[in-house]
Parts: C-alpha cells; sequence; structure tokens
C-alpha cells in the first residue's frame, strides 16, 4: 500500500514491530479523562549530569527540581548521538538510520544549503497528532532540513519559528572549513532575519513559545521547543551571563532553567497545568566541557555518555510524583506514546521503532523495558547493542570489541567479554537482526530503509557574505554516499 500524506490512514494496530494498540487496561482508560497538551523542551548537546536531578552540583536547576519532584524521572532514556539523526528520531518515532538521516552529503548533520533532509513521505509526531485536531507549534532549532520541502511547516507543524540548522554554522565559525551563509531567522517558510547576536536566543525562543501557548490555551496543542543552546557558541542573556559557579556554559544552562521555569508558569495561569504535559530531555550527549558523570563517552560517540540523557516528564495527577523508572526508552518512544495519550494511532504501513510507555508513564505497571534490544548507530554504521543491562561494543578500546554489564559498570570501564560468551553470542546474533533490517555502513543498507528526502539544486536561504556559493555548489566534492536518491517537489 502506498502511503501519502494528502490521504493517511490510522489504524487501531502496528504490527510485525512490536508496537500494538490494542485493548488496553481499564486503570490507564481511567487515568485520561481528556486528551492532554503536550509541550517537549529539546535541549541541544546537555550532558546527562548538567542539572540537579541528574546530579549537577554545579549548575543551579531550582526549576528542573521542581518538575522531577512532581513528575517522573527516566534514568536510561536514549537519543542519537548527534543533531539531525536525533531529531529524526523524536519527529518520527523511529531509529534515524531507519529514514537515512545518520549522515548528510558533507557531514554527519546537515548543513545550510544542503540537498538532503527529512523525506517528505515520513509521518511526523505533528502529523499523527495534528490528525487528532491538535494545533501544532515548532519554536527553536529544526535541523532536518533547510529547502522548502524539508521545512516543520511541509512535516504538520501549523508554526515554525526559529533557526533551520545548529547555531555554529555562521560565518565567523572560523573552525570549520565551509562557506557558511548568515545564520537565517524564520517565521513559517519566510526568512524575517539574520541572528547576529546569539545572547538573547534563549530569552526569543522562550517568548514565543510563551505567545504560542497563550494563543491555542483552548484546544489541545503541541509544542516542540529544541532550544538551540546549550550548542556552542555559547551565550546567554546579560541576566544570565557571569551569574553562574560554572561559566558561561553554567550560565546557558541555568537561563534554559528559567525557561523551563517561565513556561511552567504560563500554565498554572491560563489553568492549563493539570491536563498539559511537558517533557524535558537532551538531543545527545554533551561536548567535553560539560558533565555526564557517571556515564562514559560525549557526543558523536557510542559510548553510553554520547545518547544517554537526562529525560524529565511532568503531568500533575497522572504521573506519580518523584518516580523514576530505570529500563530502556527512547526519543523514538514519544510519537507512539503521544499518540497513544491523545486517543490516536499511527499507520501501520511502515516499520515504527519507538514503543508506547504510556503506562510506565502513568506508573500503571512496574514492568521491564519495553525494549528486547537497544541499538547504537555512529553516523550509518552499527557499533553497539544493548540488551537488559548487556552492552556489546563492536570496536571498544584500541579497536577491540568490549563487553559490558551496565548495572555493575555505568561508566563502561571494565571489559569482561572474555568471561560472558552467552552473552555476546546473544548480543552478536541481535546484531544480525538489525544488520539485516537496519543496515550497517554502505555495504549493508538494510531491507527495512526507507529513503531520505532529495532536493535537486539546493540554495542557501541566504547568500553567504562574500558572495561565493554555498551548499552542493560550494567547492566542497562529495562522492553521493546514498544508494537511493529521493526526489521531492520543488514548488
Amino acid at each position: 500500500m502506498h502511503f501519502t500524506k494528502t490521504n493517511i490512514a490510522f489504524f487501531a494496530m502496528v504490527m510485525n514491530f512490536g508496537i500494538i494498540f490494542s485493548q488496553t487496561s481499564e486503570s490507564l482508560e481511567s487515568k485520561l479523562s481528556e486528551v492532554p497538551n503536550f509541550i517537549v523542551i529539546f535541549i541541544d548537546d546537555m550532558g546527562y549530569a548538567d542539572i540537579g536531578p541528574f546530579g549537577s552540583k554545579l549548575n543551579r536547576t531550582p526549576n528542573l527540581d521542581k518538575m522531577a519532584d512532581e513528575g517522573m524521572r527516566l534514568t536510561s532514556f536514549y537519543a542519537a548521538a548527534l543533531c539531525t539523526p536525533s531529531r529524526a528520531s523524536i519527529m518520527t518515532g523511529s531509529y534515524p538510520k531507519r529514514v537515512g538521516l545518520m549522515q548528510g552529503s558533507w557531514h554527519a548533520v546537515l548543513m545550510p544549503g544542503d540537498e538532503h533532509g527529512l523525506n517528505p513521505d515520513e509521518i511526523t509526531m505533528a502529523e499523527v497528532l495534528k490528525q487528532e485536531g491538535y494545533s501544532t507549534g515548532i519554536v527553536g532549532k529544526w535541523h532536518l532540513g533547510d529547502q522548502k520541502p524539508f521545512l516543520p511547516t511541509r512535516h504538520g507543524f501549523d508554526y515554525f519559528y526559529g533557526i533551520p540548522y545548529s547555531n555554529d554554522m555562521i560565518p565567523s565559525n572560523t573552525g570549520k572549513k565551509r562557506n557558511f551563509p548568515p545564520l537565517p531567522l524564520m517565521r513559517n517558510e519566510t526568512v524575517i532575519g539574520e541572528v547576529v547576536d546569539q545572547s538573547d536566543l534563549t530569552v526569543d525562543v522562550t517568548n514565543e513559545a510563551l505567545k504560542f501557548i497563550r494563543s491555542n490555551a483552548d484546544r489541545p496543542f503541541f509544542l516542540y521547543i529544541p532550544h538551540p543552546m546549550v550548542h556552542g557558541p555559547l551565550n546567554a542573556s546579560k541576566d544570565f551571563r557571569g551569574r553562574s559557579n560554572n561559566g558561561i556554559y553554567g550560565d546557558a544552562v541555568e537561563e534554559i532553567d528559567w525557561s523551563v521555569g517561565q513556561i511552567l508558569s504560563q500554565l498554572k495561569e491560563l489553568d492549563i497545568d493539570e491536563n498539559t504535559m511537558v517533557v524535558f530531555t537532551s538531543d545527545n550527549g554533551p561536548t567535553r566541557i560539560c558533565d555526564t558523570t557517571p556515564l562514559r563517552g560525549t557526543k558523536g560517540t557510542t559510548f553510553e555518555g554520547g545518547l544517554r540523557v537526562p529525560f524529565l516528564v511532568r503531568w500533575p495527577a497522572k504521573i506519580p510524583k518523584g518516580s523514576t523508572f530505570g529500563g530502556i526508552t527512547s526519543t523514538m518512544d514519544l510519537l507512539p506514546t503521544f499518540a497513544r495519550f491523545a486517543g490516536g494511532d499511527i499507520p501501520k504501513d511502515r516499520i515504527f521503532d519507538g514503543k508506547d510507555i504510556s503506562k510506565i508513564l502513568l506508573g500503571i505497571e512496574k514492568s521491564e523495558s519495553p525494549y528486547e534490544s537497544f541499538y547504537y548507530y555512529e553516523q550509518a554504521n552499527l557499533t553497539a547493542v544493548r540488551s537488559g543491562d548487556w552492552k556489546l561494543h563492536l570496536k571498544g578500546d584500541e579497536g577491540n570489541p568490549a563487553l559490558y554489564n551496565l548495572e555493575d559498570d555505568i561508566g563502561e570501564k571494565n571489559n569482561i567479554i572474555e568471561g560472558h560468551p552467552m552473552e555476546v553470542s546473544k548480543l552478536i546474533k541481535l546484531m544480525e537482526v538489525a544488520r539485516k533490517d537496519l543496515g550497517d555502513g554502505l555495504r549493508h543498507p538494510g531491507k527495512n530503509v526507507r529513503p531520505i528526502g532529495f532536493y535537486d539544486n539546493p540554495k542557501a536561504l541566504i547568500p553567504s557574505a562574500n558572495g561565493l556559493p554555498v551548499g552542493r555548489d560550494s567547492g566542497v566534492i562529495v562522492k553521493n554516499l546514498w544508494p537511493a536518491k529521493h526526489y521531492v517537489n520543488r514548488n
């Protein structure tokens, strides 16, 4: 069956990949008297231990501390290891590898004027909720393609305000050997200015988010807030600069905490606090200046510190206060879970890798993780697998295979591969399943992957300051890594 956005058919059951919306228990139904609003606050490059609820002693985060006290922490929650893949995952409910967004033409993430982006045929979280009557908005950083067919307004969002890609993709970033154009500020599909001074980015995003909440307080809404901070170049407004005990990074984190407080206060003022689920998490692990304690690794790696991220969720009177769940969960789970809470379904013509974790969030079941296995990709390459507490790296220290028990050794310090042949054998078999399904590098494309979006003759949204070309015509010659180009309508 061919599935198109103009003829979306939702069904009551998703088969063949482990997400099943069948009849649910009365106890779950009794908790859902009306559909909630959803707010997802998605921070850029925040470390696992950079906020109080996950152990930070340096960064003061009173609003996030309160959010944790009033909601739930997921302590084994995974994103992807880099910006674009992680955003593909949260939007599509799938592994980034499945939707073709594990690497771009030039780099591991999409660049200004990139010919690639999120395929318009993908079904996003925004589209699923829009089908259920939700108003949908994004305020912040998109980073799933800056050409028109890839923009948020073409992927189910009614409103977009923010930047199309990372805040370091700017002309002044001399550390990048790219001819970057000025950083565009966009409203919907129109460039309305250039971001020159980034010190007020968090304030600007917060104010726009508050406007969206006020404008939609009388109807169900989904608001996605992917903050540009705390990605470098780090910045903070004058009210926060120099205020923390952790330099400019601490300033930026504490301003994010302020932003969360503003949003939670707005919900209470509008009397929609009780019926709004607020999620706070990060797109990947941090750079080396941040804190992943007790995890090993940073952004871009498949050690735990690269993609295990802090996660908080608050929904008063629904999610148990001060609760914690330690099983494997993921950004991929938000799409099917939100669909369940909204009373909707997801299409059955494609594979979704995420799991419905609604019962876990509501505290109805003290179940184990819904994942038999979880796969770690470094760009397009399958590098590790986890099942339960066991994690196998194909290439650990010095390029040798490494086995860790994360319950006993969350820091991945002690390779115990020699003493556990049965566990190694099981994990290798799981890797073979992933290799056939999702693929592994260029030699193993995977039988169930979907094509990345492709846009012929892409152009930068703003010309480069020196008049030289950017994008595909910049002089950067890159071999096409995509075996199946997917051309999209240029109108």
